[in-house]
């Protein structure tokens, strides 16, 4: 496949520093690990797919391994799904009307996408068999569905209809729903906790938080305060949830109620409360959780900034330009280099935690948004909302000195119109 590139790119060490002095203190504990080979593989246990550290040569799967990206077009009622091994469309998947969300289920080869309907009607979760990469099944929800998150187990399935102010719970195994949860006016996402004791719901018009008891299907606390509340992410330890006021310039953050259990029967019993309300830029639109929980980096479509925020202290440690309309953000397994989407850039900002600045600028499609690594995190796959394509970017490339650059445009495959969501989904057959 030939390799198609829109910009010319330099060596990491030639970009300049984008910082922008925050309101509140840094931390200043950067580090400056160099780029290199090591840092790049120092990825999920999948890399172990590929032969060896060398990444200057494409990789080499087992013939038995399938992966592929699933990509929502809302406008054109279709899931396109490309074979990540060969890097090509391997299908289009009709599906119900206006498909939005989509989720990849952890324990069983199938993917869940959300139909959010036209307006007034029902929505609906279309279940698609990644083996054959067939509609398998079809599940009634309520109205304007946006959002779907799946239960660590794969058995339990959460969906924001954000046009009935409520949750509904879904029986994966039953394919049925089989409980719906009232909460705020207009919710946009429903995430769970990896403990599973915890639901945090997000309410735009409301500009609340909702958070359910998932062992009820009861509301257990609500929370004022957070205008046009839009996402949310929650720490690996479940102890808290971070919600972006895309109507303010805040972020959100409340602690999750702890119970003692059989390993911690020492630990005390807290209820949800508000920690804090975070001061960063103007618009926060999405938040993007490094895998080790440390920081959140918030993307702030209306000052064309990302904000760090350090999850210990609840503090704002700094803001840093990273292009026009910055709207979603992906950090990489060895939690060292983030991606943005600038939306109105059509490029893809490449930051260096370790270095604290935009090391890279990858020009891509046309309207950028949603974002996904391949499974062994060589690939990044970017959703072009406005050309209908997605772009397929290198996270490690070179020079034609050999000099490592992270990020560079290999190629745009075709999808729908417009694509607005991925996942990925990775399984060996046998």
């Amino acid at each position: 496949m030939a390799s198609t590139s829109l910009k010319a790119w330099e060596p990491p060490a030639l970009q300049p520093s984008n910082r922008v002095p925050a309101n509140s203190t840094s931390r200043g504990r950067r580090h400056g690990r160099r780029i290199s080979c090591a840092l790049f593989c120092s990825l999920s246990a999948a890399a172990l797919l590929i032969s060896g550290c060398s990444r200057k040569h494409l990789p080499r799967y087992p013939s038995n391994l399938r992966e592929y990206a699933y990509v929502t077009n809302g406008g054109s009622n279709t899931v396109t799904v490309l074979n990540v091994k060969y890097l090509r469309v391997d299908r289009t998947i009709q599906v119900g009307q206006h498909p939005d969300g989509i989720a990849a289920s952890p324990s069983t080869n199938e993917v869940y996408v959300v139909n959010t309907g036209n307006r007034g009607s029902n929505g609906s979760i279309s279940v698609i068999n990644a083996e054959t990469n067939t509609v398998v099944s079809t599940i009634p929800v309520q109205r304007r569905p946006h959002f779907i998150d799946v239960a660590p187990t794969g058995q339990r399935a959460y969906v924001a209809n954000s046009g009935s102010n409520s949750v509904s719970v879904i029986d994966l195994k039953k394919r049925k729903q089989i409980a719906v949860i009232g909460v705020g006016e207009d919710p946009q996402i429903a995430r769970l906790a990896p403990n599973g004791d915890s639901l945090v719901v997000a309410n735009k018009k409301s500009g609340s938080v909702s958070i359910i008891d998932p062992h009820t299907d009861k509301v257990r606390s609500v929370w004022s305060g957070c205008p046009q509340a839009s996402d949310a992410v929650i720490l690996p330890d479940s102890s808290k949830a971070f919600i972006a006021c895309t109507g303010s310039r805040h972020v959100m953050v409340i602690g999750l109620a702890q119970h003692p259990d059989k390993n911690h029967p020492n630990r005390r019993t807290l209820p949800d409360r508000e920690l804090a309300l975070l001061d960063v830029g103007a618009t926060p639109v999405h938040l993007a959780l490094k895998p080790d929980g440390g920081e959140i980096f918030v993307s702030n479509f209306g000052s064309d900034t990302i904000s760090e925020i350090d999850t210990s202290t609840n503090e704002v440690g700094g803001a840093y330009l990273v292009g026009a309309q910055p709207t979603y953000g992906i950090v990489g397994s060895d939690d060292s280099t983030l991606w943005v989407t600038n939306f109105n850039a059509n490029t893809i900002g490449v930051y260096s935690i370790d270095y604290g600045k935009l090391i890279n600028t990858v020009q891509v499609g046309d309207g950028p948004n949603a974002l996904a690594f391949s499974s062994d995190g060589f690939w990044l796959f970017a959703a072009d909302q406005n050309s209908g394509d997605v772009s397929v970017v290198r996270t490690l490339a070179y020079t034609q000195h050999g000099v490592p650059v992270a990020g560079r445009l290999f190629t745009l495959l075709p999808a729908g119109s417009h694509p607005n969501a991925i996942a990925v989904k990775t399984f060996a057959v046998k």
